[in-house]
């Protein structure tokens, strides 16, 4: 017979080392734009090294849009050190009287072509990322790529395997023990993850510049000189205008085993796509995308939680997961906090502790394709009408409100949360949840709606707002003081970061179509 959830926080209470030593890192991106709230359209600045290498600042799609990742943390605070620290020194080394964009969806563009791809310099795998950036563009427009968002890395602690094995009744090997966990923490998020755009969401507005000449069937209104909004939306950066594929969602990912979970993203690196075909590989000797496959390579998998592996060597992503499973899991469903100079707070990891360790230690049924589509329409439906009164969500048979369905949630993660406290003899959890769950029955304290309020009540533009927030928190950055690191320790790391590129450079054997080659035959194997 399975144990009740009681039965189960008693289990883990009585086991402390069970949670102690969560990993736990950001990936925190960010336009830069200009003194007038534009698009920069200059390269990466001198003072952050090799994008290519640098450990702590990079870029994503493109070089306006930077990317800030912290080193693995035992603990939130120190997690929130190290990201204050980057910001801090990326803040005072930004050129051209630049900031940072503190939202998720983009600045005004005035057109796709002022938007550059990352530049990695001339090494093949520079070459590549490069070339797969290009790829994104002639796909789905360079729009959708400039979207920023928070990623989370969450690892639970060694200790905690053997109590989750007793909670579950199951018996497995060691080596399994992870990734078996892991998935079931996975299709819990799937059933529920849609609390984190209903709280956390804070992209109901955008620039509409942003549309381009796209078309839309939702039914925005429109303030200021040219924002629009959807009333009830939460996080617009996760709806289908946003930084989502729907033409992904007939992969039909299973996250049922490691086994099935590979062989389905196998089977979508392999899938041709017809549309894509039609843009061909290469034009006037350049590529114009990797391939014509429904995914160029696995990073193309858009998805609100992934399954991770510190890769070894060349190992791509599902082979670093075949060999070794699973180690940590990324939640890829945070829009940039506006209300935090560094997109994210203390609180809010808090919370995402509590919420990942929930869906880890309550059941979790295997998951049928119908039922994966059903809990992606609930997603769906939260991140363009999240709070809607009217709205309700099914869930396995239960169909409820998000004000029901947030209050037995919140049950749950307060009795969570009093383990966590009195295993850390503190009360920041029980903290965070009392501050966080009221939105569930209040949404107008969640942070769209904020954003709403406050535009709506001064009559100006989302741009207006993110502008003036990007200047006060770069004031704010720069006043600060380091928390663990030093300019040296930066000064440093460019060096380094420079020097690893030109060794990169220095050694390559192949010409590019001959890496793309081997790269494409590797990862079959």
């Amino acid at each position: 017979m399975s144990l009740d959830y009681q039965q189960r926080l008693t289990i883990i209470g009585q086991q402390p080392l069970a949670l102690v030593d969560f990993g736990r890192g950001i990936e925190r991106e960010a336009l830069r734009v200009d003194s007038a709230g534009k698009l920069s359209q200059y390269s990466h600045p001198a003072a952050f090294g090799s994008a290519l290498c640098h450990q702590s600042i990079t870029t994503d799609f493109s070089e306006s849009l930077l990317e800030f990742i912290t080193p693995v943390a035992n603990s939130p605070t120190q997690l929130l050190a190290y990201l204050n620290d980057i910001h801090h020194y990326a803040a005072k080394n930004l050129e051209n009287n630049e900031t940072l964009w503190p939202i998720s969806m983009p600045c005004f563009v005035e057109k796709e072509d002022n938007i550059t791809l990352g530049q990695y310099g001339t090494s093949n795998v520079g070459l590549m990322k490069t070339a797969y950036r290009q790829g994104l563009k002639n796909r789905y427009g360079s729009m959708m790529q400039v979207i920023a968002g928070v990623h989370y890395n969450f690892s639970l602690p060694e200790k905690f395997w053997p109590t989750w094995s007793e909670i579950h009744k199951l018996d497995l090997p060691e080596k399994d023990i992870k990734s078996v966990g892991y998935l079931g923490l996975i299709r819990n998020y799937l059933r529920y993850g849609w609390v984190i755009p209903f709280l956390f969401g804070a992209s109901p507005a955008l620039c509409q510049s942003f549309l381009q000449d796209k078309k839309t069937d939702l039914k925005f209104k429109k303030i200021g000189k040219g924002t629009i909004y959807l009333p009830y939306a939460t996080s617009l950066r996760l709806s289908d205008l946003g930084y989502t594929n729907s033409g992904q969602s007939s992969l039909n990912i299973s996250y049922n085993s490691l086994h099935n979970y590979l062989a389905s993203v196998r089977q979508a690196l392999e899938k041709k796509s017809p549309a894509f075909k039609v843009l061909g590989i290469k034009k006037d000797n350049e590529y114009v995308q990797l391939n014509d496959n429904i995914l160029q390579i696995e990073n193309e998998l858009y998805a609100s939680i992934r399954p991770k592996r510190v890769s070894q060597g060349n190992e791509t992503p599902s082979q670093g997961l075949k060999n070794r499973g699973i180690e940590y899991i990324e939640i890829r469903s945070l829009d940039v906090n506006p209300f935090s100079k560094v997109g994210i707070t203390e609180e809010q990891v808090d919370f995402l502790d509590l919420f990942l360790t929930w869906c880890a230690i309550i059941p979790s049924e295997q998951m049928s394709d119908e039922q994966s589509s059903h809990f992606a329409s609930n997603f769906n439906k939260i991140v363009t009408q999240g709070r809607a009164p009217d709205l309700t969500l099914e869930i396995d048979g239960c169909e409820q409100n998000v004000a029901q369905w947030g209050a037995w949630i919140t049950a749950q993660l307060k009795e969570l949360a009093i383990v966590f406290d009195k295993n850390e003899n503190s009360d920041h959890y029980r903290q965070a949840i009392d501050h966080i769950t009221p939105r569930f029955s209040e949404p107008e304290l969640t942070s769209s709606a904020r954003v709403l309020q406050i535009i709506k009540e001064k009559n100006t533009d989302n741009g207006v707002l993110a502008l003036s927030l990007s200047q006060t928190y770069k004031a704010e950055l720069i006043a600060q003081e380091y928390q663990i690191w030093s300019d040296q320790h930066f000064e440093q790391e460019k060096l380094n970061s420079s020097q690893k590129q030109q060794k990169i450079e220095s050694e390559d054997a192949l010409d590019f179509d001959q890496y793309l080659q081997e790269y494409f035959i590797q990862a079959e194997k």
